[in-house]
């Protein structure tokens, strides 16, 4: 359920809640009982709460929150939308359990909710973050993170570095590198003969150095080593076009050299449901894209589309998602 004190609880109740959480879908919400039961009175959600102590044990009916309850909140020292280190332990434990869960197959994917990273550093929880956390708990190195929204699917050389950082970061040996996991990664995620293209870092890729030589000095070599070993790679792309174009099929997906490159385009076509997927793991991990709202939470006006969309994506891929060796689809 994410944070306690952010909207975690909020949006999880009302996706559980939601119509469009079909037949199918059966979620175990992993959290505190009576967090998650204030959430649903303060949203007007009437769900009825049925405690498990593992995955086998769900029930798929409607109105129903399958619910592994791990008390770990202390309600008379909790507030809401405050950084806790109490708060943040739980959110690290929910976290740690679902892992767990899903290493063991009781759990085919695992959505999660916001967490905050003030309150994981108040609670001594040594992670920045989600993804870290689940490189963490499963051993995997390098996890790679993907965007996508309406299809558009994003992965990115460099995310949390400064944007000087991220120009010298743009190597031919580092995109081929990454390239090849993109590869990889959309394999496991069903698409049979995967293609991508590799964003233009300047205004429209340089123009043949006129605006910059990376295209033409680390780019254009890269490409041309992917293509020779038989992967289906195109590029520069310009920024201004390349997204627009993956979107309506061009490509299986894109590149993006840098953090704000690819996070400007995928959520200004839709914020709320651009859905993070975390490759490289044992399981499937999917996750909404928004923060803890501390400012918002406990008032019940929280949008659920984000929790929403994490699940319906990571049910999209589960059926070709098989512990590293999916049934490959051709999209």
């Amino acid at each position: 359920m994410g944070d306690p004190a952010g909207v975690g609880p909020e949006i999880v109740v009302k996706t559980l809640s939601s119509s469009l959480i079909g037949d199918g879908i059966v979620s175990l919400v992993i959290g505190d009982r009576k967090i998650l039961e204030e959430a649903m009175r303060f949203s007007h959600v009437p769900l009825a709460i049925h405690p498990v102590d593992r995955g086998g044990q769900c029930l798929a009916e409607e109105g129903v929150l399958n619910l592994l309850d791990m008390k770990n909140i202390d309600r008379r020292e909790f507030a809401y939308g405050k950084v806790s280190g109490a708060c943040g332990r739980a959110a690290y434990q929910y976290i740690e359990k679902a892992v767990e869960l899903a290493m063991s197959g009781e759990a085919n994917a695992v959505a999660t909710p916001p967490i905050n990273k003030e309150s994981l550093r108040a609670g001594g929880v040594n992670y920045i973050g989600h993804t870290e956390i689940f490189a963490g708990l499963t051993g995997v190195k390098d996890p790679l993170t993907m965007f996508e929204v309406r299809g558009l699917r994003v992965f990115f050389l460099s995310r949390h570095v400064s944007l000087q950082r991220a120009i010298e970061l743009v190597t031919k040996d580092r995109i081929v590198e990454c390239a090849v996991r993109c590869m990889e990664s959309l394999v496991r995620l069903g698409v049979a003969k995967p293609s991508i293209a590799i964003a233009g870092l300047n205004p429209h890729s340089g123009e043949h150095g006129l605006f910059g030589d990376e295209e033409g000095r680390e780019i254009e070599p890269a490409v041309s080593e992917l293509r020779a070993a038989g992967f289906d790679v195109s590029g520069p792309v310009g920024a201004d076009s390349v997204f627009h174009l993956a979107l309506h099929g061009r490509y299986d997906a894109v590149l993006s050299l840098y953090h704000d490159q690819g996070h400007i385009a995928t959520k200004t076509l839709d914020f709320e449901r651009t859905i993070a997927v975390t490759n490289g793991l044992p399981f499937l991990r999917t996750s909404v894209d928004h923060g803890t709202a501390f400012d918002i939470a406990g008032q019940g006006i929280a949008s659920p589309v984000s929790m929403i969309e994490a699940i319906l994506l990571a049910n999209k891929y589960v059926p070709f998602f098989r512990g590293g060796y999916p049934t490959a689809r051709t999209e």
